[in-house]
């Protein structure tokens, strides 16, 4: 049977996303990374590693269509003090695939995760998230506060505040027909024109093509719930983030995560991080402070 113009467009599409995935890890990722496939209920998780085997664990989930890959200079960093595993979101672009049992609630997504750790043999690692991996990495926290030894959010939406309309107004073109160009332009102006890594970046344009399903969302976690988490907690905030308003966000944290820090990356917009040179070295030095420190 000769495949469909739409089919081979589709093969091509992914293909070309893989190619430049396989590109980001060769070139940007420090020599001695390591990849594995977690098998669980939801199907096969990818899961990019680096650093020494025996040290603590530091899991990293990334924003939505940044795929795992956007954390090499987190794991080139941090990888020197821990076991840094970055995770290709369940339906996201990237190459976890999917299995015959979707998830479609915040408890399939936290049993996706124990499923995760139970695969890696991990026992409670540190969690981090950026953006929609925040989102997850909090609800996480509230589900199995035992499992998580220190918990970081980064520029986290939807946890403390709602987006901008601006940002859901300019994001829209590009989630109602999402393509390289459009893309661009959304990050052009999230970011100011901030130079981000050329090779990353193609591979981000690629994810624009690349299969994906509806993510879980809902509401920000219950105040009560928030209240009550004693996991050890630091918020790192895009000073010029566009996709929320980070006062609103940083007063809302404070008010209902009595226990958390809260700090500010100076001149640093919602998506140049966690990648963008000069933001991420400052990342990285507040997620070392933290992750370092006795609490």
């Amino acid at each position: 049977m000769t495949p469909t113009s739409s089919g081979s467009s589709a093969v091509a599409a992914t293909e070309s996303f893989l190619t430049a995935y396989d590109e980001v890890l060769a070139v940007k990722w420090p020599a001695g990374t390591t990849h594995s496939e977690a098998l669980t209920p939801y199907g096969t998780t990818r899961v990019n590693s680096y650093g020494p085997e025996d040290a603590p664990p530091l899991m990293l989930l990334a924003g939505g269509g940044s795929t795992s890959t956007v954390w090499y200079a987190q794991a080139a960093h941090l990888g020197r003090s821990h076991r840094v595993h970055a995770v290709d979101l369940m339906g996201d672009p990237g190459r976890s695939v999917v299995g015959e049992r979707p998830i479609r609630t915040v408890p399939d997504l936290t049993a996706w995760l124990d499923a995760v750790l139970d695969a890696l043999n991990i026992a409670s690692p540190a969690l981090c998230g950026h953006s929609y991996g925040a989102w997850i990495a909090l609800h996480y926290a509230l589900h199995a506060p035992d499992r998580v030894r220190k918990l970081i959010l980064v520029d986290p939406t939807r946890c403390f505040a709602g987006y901008r309309p601006g940002y859901l107004l300019h994001a829209l073109p590009m989630l109602l027909r999402p393509n390289a160009r459009r893309t661009r332009a959304f990050m052009s102006w999230e970011t100011s024109g901030a130079s981000l890594d050329p090779v990353w970046l193609h591979l981000r344009d690629a994810a624009a093509g690349f299969p994906s399903v509806r993510p879980v969302t809902g509401p920000r976690p219950a105040p009560e719930a928030l209240a009550a988490l004693n996991v050890p907690t630091l918020l790192l905030l895009a000073e010029n983030s566009r996709a929320h308003d980070i006062a609103a966000v940083a007063a809302a944290a404070a008010r209902l995560l009595p226990h958390a820090r809260t700090a500010t990356i100076p001149g640093a917009t919602h998506h140049t991080l966690p990648l963008h040179a000069p933001d991420a070295a400052e990342l990285n030095r507040g997620m070392e402070e933290f992750l370092s420190a006795g609490c």
